[in-house]
């Protein structure tokens, strides 16, 4: 199997201004998510995908494969993701020629991952008949329990309320939050229509939570910047 990792990073971020490049735990952000890739062992090669200079110089020296320059409408505020994927994806295909089978993104905002999950990840993709793969962390609230809703008038209601009550949340079904951590697709999946990351034939990798922290504040960064420190 060859397999590809992108790795997708503008640098127009809002919650925490140059966050990719910001330091965290002694290295740039966007590094973990390079290194880990790396440490996996299952990758051709490894592309980072950016509108932003500074990032994809980082990416270089610690140790991308490819650099990746995102067009501009790929980069703004209210851009998809997937189309930004693909077209990393098909940057390298067209540069190297390599018939890749299985297409792996790691978040650049999600570096408490370690190499096991990106391998787990990639197993059960490639052991199954599934499209993609996405990865969560079993949910804290519960759309059965403690999730709640205000209706029009303002009023609290269940978001999923039971015909039978759940009276305590673990005898509710099981829910998960996605941590868009970890996205693993096979070559048709990621070059078809999809144009979001469930589908009807998506699995599920689970994560413990102490690893699905993903930065969107500067609450995030600083207490990713702790664990890491311990």
């Amino acid at each position: 199997m060859k397999r590809l990792c992108t790795i997708c990073a503008r640098g127009g971020s809002k919650g925490v201004k140059n966050k990719n490049v910001r330091p965290l735990g002694g290295k740039p952000l966007i590094a973990h998510s390079i290194l880990q890739a790396r440490e996996s062992g299952l990758f051709e090669a490894i592309a980072v995908s950016s509108d932003n200079s500074d990032i994809l110089e980082a990416a270089r020296a610690w140790g991308a494969d490819h650099l990746v320059e995102r067009p501009v409408e790929l980069a703004t505020d209210i851009a998809p993701k997937m189309p930004a994927i693909r077209h990393c994806a098909q940057t390298v295909l067209e540069r190297t020629g390599v018939n890749f089978d299985t297409f792996v993104d790691l978040d650049a905002t999600s570096p408490l991952r370690i190499a096991g999950d990106i391998e787990g990840a990639v197993a059960l993709l490639e052991g199954s008949t599934a499209d993609n793969v996405i990865t969560g962390t079993p949910a804290r609230r519960s759309p059965y329990f403690n999730l709640v809703e205000l209706d029009s008038r303002q009023r609290v209601h269940l978001s999923k309320p039971l015909e039978a009550p759940v009276v305590r949340r673990q005898d509710g079904p099981r829910c998960y939050d996605l941590n868009a951590s970890i996205y693993v697709w096979g070559r048709d999946a990621l070059f078809s229509e999809l144009k979001t990351v469930i589908g009807d034939n998506t699995l599920l990798f689970v994560m413990p939570e102490e690893r699905s922290i993903d930065i969107d504040s500067d609450l995030d960064f600083q207490f990713v910047d702790f664990l890491l420190s311990r």
